[in-house]
């Protein structure tokens, strides 16, 4: 059986935001078809006079909405308020959003894309590496989980979550976190017991002009959206891959020496991001989290076989929230942090902006990866006002070389690297989390229950997001009434300072050349390197004459630091960098 190694990288580079442009075109060419979202106007006056049809409202406003343009459209599902999506043929997605926009009834038109999840894949590492020993979560050189305990000289970038763990917390009501992501593995043992009941917005097929084909290949759960959000596995055959017929042509890799596509396995990721966020802790077995007992994971699902569109990730953002989502039962459990380790090339469209600014006036904090482009600008949602982007560090400190980068981004954390580029060698410093043994499809029960490790390596900004969603959780279990830019500012303000090597260059904005290993500065990496017991604590004295309030904007501005961490800072800066004879730079 292949490992995790094998399967994030033997077909995974469509994860690659750098290879996202071919995944977010309209169609194929050829196919002229365009699927679009759209939101009317809160005083539509074809809004109100649909609202009273007897039959389908979305069908009925397309079709009114057609009528007035002057071609056919078909409906799509509901997204949330007021909104929907809409399909037309002979076209692309980007004029059919240009003509929508310009009626006096849409609030705004915008491409339906697919996003894809954020793992690094194409990597000399990721050749299948030696059987993975599961009594030994060590991870290889570097011990245990690194990036949950103390900084040090060596490790630079940990975010001193064990520091936070003896805050008191000021209720006993677990912080609700949703993930979404590919799903869930409910039976693996260090997440029984976090998980609440989440929901499945991955639907029916659908041809490019949106006629339902009557079957579940994406999702592969024999049905539409429903209340069961399971991971049943996103990966793709090699033949689904070079089928033109199919649903999945050209979904993973291309070989340049064969010309064919590769076989993409699953990768399990809402189990892996699910894991650092909320596994269970002291029970004895497996791995900790950074949310401990004061979090409960919600999972909504709303990536699959060859990633997931726009509209179902919004429609999912808003029913963790416990915004109304048309044909869809409202959640009962409102999430307080939204985590989103996925996303796509180009800048932030009015259907994310319109729909982070609404969740934010309600409460809720969305945390976002940067992206795995290396170097290229921030990925949507990511690049989003009031998002919390993150960027991924190496353990050193300095950027990792995949990690893209913006001045919309708010923070860094660690996202793992290996350091060695060969691939027999073990990661050193891997982040260790929960998966799955599938290949393609799930291993129930404890057979199927892996963790990640040095041979079986997890990596990328997706890993990063999770430490911050789940520090924000920690800081919402102690201050409950904190408001999605107090967090944003309290992360930023106690943000630890990067360190700048001599010899690596410093990382510069976003100019459409990948940009590798380099020096992490405010304008391009966030504030600052995460700090969760520094944010923790700070966040337990806002409104109390201590620590930060208000706060606005997604990114940049520098970290202050206390009088004890600039000490410790300049001992552990002494001890590892300025020194040109340290590790050197790698690939991931």
């Amino acid at each position: 059986m292949k490992s995790n190694v094998s399967r994030l990288a033997g077909a995974l580079a469509l994860s690659l935001f750098a290879s996202l442009a071919a995944a977010a075109v309209d169609a194929p060419a050829g196919a002229q078809s365009a699927r679009v979202i759209v939101k009317f106007k809160a005083d539509s006056g074809l809004l109100r006079k649909q609202a009273a049809s007897a039959g389908d409202r979305h069908a009925a406003q397309a079709q009114a909405l057609a009528a007035r343009v002057g071609f056919a459209m078909s409906a799509g599902r509901g997204v949330g308020e007021n909104t929907q999506v809409m399909f037309a043929s002979g076209m692309s997605s980007a004029a059919l959003a240009e003509r929508l926009a310009k009626e006096k009834d849409i609030e705004y038109a915008v491409p339906d894309r697919r996003k894809t999840r954020a793992v690094v894949a194409t990597d000399p590492l990721y050749a299948a590496g030696p059987a993975v020993n599961q009594a030994n979560l060590s991870g290889g050189p570097v011990a245990g989980q690194w990036y949950l305990r103390a900084p040090t000289s060596a490790v630079l970038s940990a975010i001193n979550a064990e520091a936070a763990w003896d805050v008191p917390a000021a209720t006993a009501t677990p912080v609700v976190v949703a993930v979404l992501d590919t799903g869930v593995r409910k039976d693996h043992p260090d997440l029984v017991g976090q998980l609440l009941n989440g929901y499945d917005m991955v639907g029916e097929d659908k041809t490019d002009q949106g006629q339902l084909l009557g079957t579940f290949l994406t999702s592969k759960d024999g049905d539409g959206r429903d209340a069961d959000a399971s991971d049943m596995g996103d990966g793709i055959t090699a033949a689904e891959a070079n089928d033109p017929a199919g649903l999945f042509y050209q979904c993973t890799t291309l070989d340049s020496t064969t010309g064919k596509y590769l076989e993409e396995l699953s990768s399990w990721h809402g189990t892996q991001v699910s894991g650092i966020i909320g596994a269970a802790t002291d029970n004895g077995i497996g791995m900790a989290s950074v949310g401990r007992e004061r979090v409960r994971v919600l999972p909504v699902r709303v990536l699959a076989k060859c990633g997931g569109w726009d509209s179902d990730i919004i429609a999912g953002m808003n029913w963790a929230a416990g915004v109304t989502v048309p044909g869809v039962p409202d959640n009962p459990a409102p999430a307080k942090v939204l985590n989103l380790s996925l996303g796509g090339t180009g800048s932030c469209s009015a259907a994310y902006q319109s729909t982070v600014s609404a969740l934010n006036a309600r409460g809720v904090v969305v945390v976002a990866s940067a992206g795995n482009g290396s170097g290229h600008a921030a990925s949507e949602p990511a690049n989003c006002a009031g998002v919390i982007g993150v960027a991924g560090v190496r353990h050193e400190g300095d950027k990792v070389g995949y990690s893209d980068i913006g001045p919309e981004l708010s923070i860094a954390a660690p996202a793992g690297n290996c350091v060695n580029t060969s691939g027999s060698l073990p990661c050193l410093y891997p982040i260790l989390t929960t998966a799955n043994s599938g290949n393609f499809n799930p291993v129930a029960g404890a057979a199927g229950a892996i963790y990640t490790d040095a041979y079986n390596a997890t990596i990328g900004t997706s890993f990063s997001a999770p430490l911050v969603s789940g520090t924000a959780a920690l800081m919402l279990s102690v201050k409950p009434d904190l408001t999605p830019a107090q967090i944003r500012q309290v992360l930023m303000s106690t943000a630890r300072a990067f360190p700048a090597y001599i010899g690596t260059a410093d990382c510069h904005a976003p100019d459409g050349n990948a940009q590798s290993q380099c020096n992490c500065t405010t304008s391009t990496c966030g504030a600052g390197m995460l700090d969760t017991s520094a944010a923790v604590r700070a966040a337990a004295n806002v409104g109390s004459g201590g620590g930060g309030g208000g706060g606005g904007g997604g990114g940049g501005g520098g970290g202050a630091l206390g009088l004890v961490w600039l000490a410790a800072l300049a001992l552990a800066v002494a001890a590892l960098g300025w020194r040109r004879g340290r590790q050197g730079a790698e690939a991931p």
